[in-house]
């Protein structure tokens, strides 16, 4: 005899078992792990949070940290920038170099991460975990940048997102189809705050010696976040943000819900929290590292808002972002409104 069901504050949404049937669509299997427990749970829920995103009226911001291009993920980038699923992305200089290897046409090799790494160097590969380079194509994608950089105008400042917008423009002009060509595209701003951390560094320090100290350009990093402060200023509350990874593109993202509410006189106002919040991290909450901080922690800043849709999943990016990728294809066939943010690009456009 069954025992009647408790009825208790607690009991609020069954969790049901997945079931295998064939075929299923990878949306399908989504929404039926959204109901089940730990992070398969977190992964629906991504999907579902980022799907209310798209149908609403909100400017989404996409922080892009890591060496992800390295692992086969930055053609989904491309996709999400072309289907305007992100409206901004704030990148590490990695992810927005590194796949200027390969749609020059270079190769990523699957490696080990059992292997003799001095090997390695003598044979001039370098090596991403279980991914392999070949060091001549990656000093090619450096001196194609560094030969770029040598176009610009050394009197002006640039925010790095003029500064990948002409880059955008000069990659699509020679049909290197790149994260940031796909971006100059279709008017989507790339922010980069660390952005000499990568190829970037090396191909100024090649234009440097080979001009012999001449060649000079400023990338202005305080113009940076002034202009992702506006935008957020702009959008008010009305804004969602998708972590992929934690580091400085998130924080350079969060500080924004700070930065918007500062006054004309300069007084702090209170906070502007995101309304939607995302994200996929590896990293735990309790070594205090912001790539691992919780969105819970975030509702005390006032990044967050408590009313808002916040999911945190925790999970290898090279698994979650095909599967959360392909979900979106299947449930959204077209965004219909998607924010105009070409005002950022109004002065640098003056100068070509």
């Amino acid at each position: 005899m069954r025992r009647e069901k408790r009825i208790t504050p607690y009991f609020i949404r069954k969790l049901e078992s997945v079931e295998v049937k064939v075929p299923k669509k990878i949306s399908e299997l989504l929404s039926e792990m959204a109901r089940t427990g730990f992070q398969g749970r977190k992964l629906g829920e991504v999907v579902d949070v980022w799907e209310m995103m798209l149908k609403d009226d909100v400017v989404i911001l996409f922080g892009f940290a890591g060496s992800m291009s390295t692992t086969g993920q930055w053609k989904i980038v491309n996709w999400l920038i072309e289907k305007r699923f992100v409206d901004v992305i704030v990148s590490t200089g990695a992810n927005i170099s590194e796949d200027i290897l390969e749609a020059m046409g270079g190769t990523y090799w699957q490696g080990c991460h059992l292997v003799d790494d001095e090997d390695l160097a003598r044979h001039k590969i370098d090596r991403f975990y279980d991914v392999f380079a070949d060091e001549y194509e990656y000093e090619e994608m450096e001196s194609l940048i560094a030969s770029f950089m040598e176009t610009l105008n050394p009197e002006y400042k640039y925010s790095s997102a003029e500064f990948l917008y002409l880059l955008g423009k000069y990659l699509s002009g020679i049909g290197v189809k790149s994260i940031v060509a796909k971006a100059y595209e279709n008017n989507v701003p790339v922010f980069c705050p660390a952005i000499v951390d990568s190829a970037y560094g090396i191909a100024y320090i090649v234009n440097r010696r080979r001009s012999g100290g001449r060649f000079s350009i400023t990338i202005d990093q305080m113009k940076d976040f002034e202009q992702l402060v506006e935008i957020k200023r702009r959008f008010g509350g009305n804004t969602g943000v998708i972590y992929i990874g934690g580091g400085v593109p998130k924080d350079f993202i969060q500080l924004t819900a700070i930065g918007a509410s500062i006054t004309e006189e300069g007084r702090y106002g209170p906070p502007v929290p995101h309304k939607y919040a995302i994200q996929i991290t590896t990293d735990a909450p309790h070594w205090g590292g912001l790539s691992g901080c919780t969105f819970e922690e975030a509702i005390s800043w006032g990044k967050e808002s408590r009313a808002g849709k916040n999911v945190q999943c925790y999970c290898d990016a090279t698994i979650a972002l095909p599967i959360i990728s392909h979900a979106l294809a299947e449930r959204v066939s077209e965004r219909r409104k998607s924010p105009d943010l070409s005002w950022i690009f109004h002065e640098v456009k003056q100068l070509t």
